[in-house]
């Protein structure tokens, strides 16, 4: 049996005239996107546009067919909206972490939906903007979603950082700490809302 090929298109009921994500995958992993402003496809792995070619141009005639399809569906189902599902936060470091030596934090949104989601990364209750990163929108075979948020830092002793996530799914947002130990440096395993300011 052959992995599916998906496409994926995304959008918001807030802006129903256009994506703002065109996606192919296969077997889970994404293979390309589409940048509809720049007209360019950005193949996840340069690798892979040795092997196929697609022109961005022809997302927009992909495009059309899936909203369609897409509209019909949601006639079907009366416009309901689907549930929102709290996504699920987990922060680590991409290596082993050591005072001083150059790292990436990662902090993993994963298992929410709808597709869209805030995060926000502090240091010291203080927010980074700078060398922060983030993928598009996954997705997961159950209908959810994930995406990840990449920070580079420098981890100092006493240092506090936190991957706050906001989602229609939560209440408030939820900080997700990562912080040194006497032992190393581990994520200190603790969940809290932050207040809605």
């Amino acid at each position: 049996m052959r992995p599916p090929l998906v496409a994926f298109v995304q959008r918001t009921l807030e802006s129903p005239k256009g994506p703002a994500e065109f996606m192919f995958e296969f077997n889970d992993d994404e293979i390309f996107h589409v940048d509809l402003d720049a007209k360019e496809t950005i193949w996840r792995l340069p690798d892979f546009k040795e092997f196929t070619s697609f022109q961005a141009e022809g997302a927009q005639g992909n495009i059309a067919v899936l909203r369609s399809n897409l509209d019909i569906l949601m006639r079907r189902s009366n416009n309901t909206p689907a549930e929102s599902v709290p996504p699920k936060v987990t922060v680590y470091p991409e290596k082993p972490a050591e005072v001083g030596e150059p790292n990436i934090l990662i902090c993993l949104v994963s298992g929410f939906s709808p597709p869209e989601v805030g995060v926000t990364w502090l240091r010291n209750g203080q927010v980074v903007t700078d060398r922060v990163e983030e993928t598009d929108f996954y997705p997961n075979k159950d209908n959810s979603f994930r995406m990840f948020s990449y920070m580079t830092f420098i981890p100092g002793r006493g240092d506090v950082y936190v991957c706050r996530v906001a989602h229609s799914g939560l209440e408030q947002p939820l900080d997700r700490e990562w912080k040194p130990t006497l032992e190393g440096w581990a994520w200190a395993g603790t969940e809290r809302h932050s207040p809605v300011v």
